[in-house]
């Protein structure tokens, strides 16, 4: 129905098309509030170690197993446009940071929860937004304090913090195996650039196949191209090798304009054909003139240029694509070469071994054994699919958190301790603040418990014995701050001696996301939905027929 107002003479007057909807105040504010805590909901048993899975199943039939709130989020269609924005936060902490994201959803989810409680109260959401603003701040201010220095070269630290990220993802015994290679590889592409050390996770290629098991997961130094030798009759091995990367086509190229040429004399259409025989034969030679003998080409390569490299004994590949392409040129030093003319010795890169490989039913060119690569792979394996697909979910946190502890080299406690902390001194800061932006600070308070209490809901502990242990451990005078829970026994425990670390990026991004998206949502207090005309495109437009 349209939006209707009257003149004072009681003329109607329609301001919006017909068939919009339109609520506002409390009501549009409940609505809101109640979509973004449904996925809250939906992500909460799935948070820590005894968190439980989600069989997710799309349109097409195709089955997701998992407990990482990035993916289920991705998966799921999401039809409110509060909720949308729920989704959204776990997309920027997916992006930000790689880890974090059912935590950085929860704590928006009970942030709005607590919200609602205020608003029945009849405090303004302004007032709500601000308070929340400042808590947030102080909060990111606080964290900073409670983090503790690391070493980078702490092997024993990083492996721990690896482990805290994959400690939810069902990949068993090989969580280990799996930290340990993330490590290697985050370690081995790590680089200085103005005074930083940046650690980009995109120039480590990870590679899924099934067969074998997770414990055959393995590191190369260097990369795994997944294309085939282009020539039956090249070699199929090469020890190291000189590697040329080309991203122009080694054929002759068709004119753009069609030509007419005119033969009278047979010999003149042997001398034709002859000639682009020795064009093709040219650029071989070109190749073979560098010391080339290993081709990776973005582009096609002709047939007889690949019989002329075979005779040659030059291994060569086509199509590549171009990520590849700079992750081989990152890890073998070589550079990409625009034009075979300029082609150099010195632009060669060099690899300890280029091999193809048969895995599964692909043949794929693994390029090893580099000296100092600045880009890596990780060849995924696991007797099923959706395993692999689970363990490059833990292999992606696991690097995450990696490289943020590298780029920033602080770390805080996990297992709800960092939270407990924060709660305690947010409510000591709140007694500092007039009005009623000291509920929304308080509130804030109470909602960031909801991790700890959260974690111990889903080990099947008492969450309200859990809370007021943790409350009493860090608020008497000899409280350790590090006191956290030990979700296997059901008991507190120091969470940096236990191994239970998690970066300070991965917290800081959580609460940013959780505070802005949840002041946002506080903030609507009309919503007006317009629907499509009936006729669709071509038809009246919508209230047209009626009147």
């Amino acid at each position: 129905m349209a939006y209707l107002t009257t003149t004072g003479s009681g003329q109607p007057v329609l301001i919006l098309k017909e068939g919009t909807t339109r609520s506002r105040g409390k009501e549009a504010q409940r609505n809101n509030i109640m979509a973004a805590r449904v996925i809250g909901e939906v992500l909460k048993t799935t948070l820590g170690p005894r968190g439980m899975d989600k069989m997710l199943i799309d349109s097409l039939g195709d089955i997701t197993i998992t407990n990482d709130g990035a993916t289920i989020l991705k998966e799921i269609d999401v039809e409110h446009p509060a909720a949308k924005m729920m989704v959204e936060i776990a997309k920027t902490q997916d992006d930000m940071v790689g880890d974090g994201t059912t935590s950085a959803v929860i704590l928006a989810s009970e942030l709005l929860k607590k919200a609602e409680e205020l608003l029945e109260q009849n405090i303004h959401p302004t007032i709500l937004v601000s308070g929340y603003r400042k808590a947030a701040q102080k909060t990111i201010e606080l964290i900073g304090k409670i983090a503790e220095p690391l070493d980078v070269n702490d092997r024993k630290t990083l492996l721990k913090v690896a482990l805290t990220s994959t400690s939810s993802k069902s990949v068993g015994s090989a969580r280990e195996h799996l930290a340990e290679i993330s490590i290697d590889a985050v370690k081995q592409i790590m680089e200085e650039r103005g005074g930083k050390t940046i650690a980009d996770i995109d120039n480590i290629q990870i590679i899924k196949k099934t067969g074998k098991s997770l414990l055959e997961t393995q590191l190369i130094k260097g990369i795994i191209v997944d294309k085939e030798v282009v020539n039956p009759g090249m070699p199929k091995t090469k020890e190291n090798a000189k590697i040329a990367l080309l991203d122009s086509p080694l054929e002759i190229e068709k004119t753009e304009i069609s030509a007419e040429i005119r033969i009278k004399d047979p010999l003149q259409m042997k001398a034709f054909l002859d000639q682009e025989t020795d064009m093709l034969k040219e650029m071989a030679d070109k190749l073979k003139a560098v010391d080339a003998d290993v081709i990776f080409c973005q582009k096609g390569i002709d047939d007889m240029v690949q019989h002329f490299l075979a005779k040659e004994g030059i291994i060569a590949a086509r199509r590549v694509k171009e990520s590849d392409m700079e992750k081989l040129a990152r890890a073998t030093g070589a550079r990409i070469s625009s034009d075979l003319d300029d082609l150099k010795k010195e632009d060669l890169g060099k690899a300890g071994l280029v091999e193809e490989r048969k895995i599964g039913d692909d043949k794929m060119i693994f390029v090893e054994k580099c000296k100092d690569p600045h880009s890596v792979a990780i060849l995924l394996r696991a007797g099923l699919e959706r395993m692999v697909d689970e363990a490059e979910r833990a292999m992606t946190d696991s690097l995450s958190v990696v490289s943020d502890v590298i780029e920033n080299n602080k770390i805080v406690p996990g297992g709800g301790a960092v939270e407990i902390e924060l709660s305690k001194e947010l409510r000591k800061f709140a007694t500092k603040i007039d009005g009623r932006e000291q509920l929304a600070v308080e509130a804030f308070a109470d909602a960031i418990e909801v991790i700890p209490r959260t974690l111990a809901e889903n080990a099947g502990l008492e969450p309200i014995d859990i809370l007021a242990q943790l409350r009493t451990a860090h608020s008497t005078t000899a409280g350790n701050k590090n006191t956290g829970i030990n979700i296997y026994e059901g008991k507190l425990q120091d969470s940096i001696k236990n191994g239970v670390i998690e970066p300070i990026m991965v917290k800081e991004q959580a609460i940013k996301s959780a505070a802005e998206s949840a002041a946002m949502i506080l903030r609507i207090d009309d919503v007006i939905t317009s629907k499509a005309p009936k006729g669709g495109p071509g038809g009246m437009p919508g209230g047209m027929g009626d009147e």
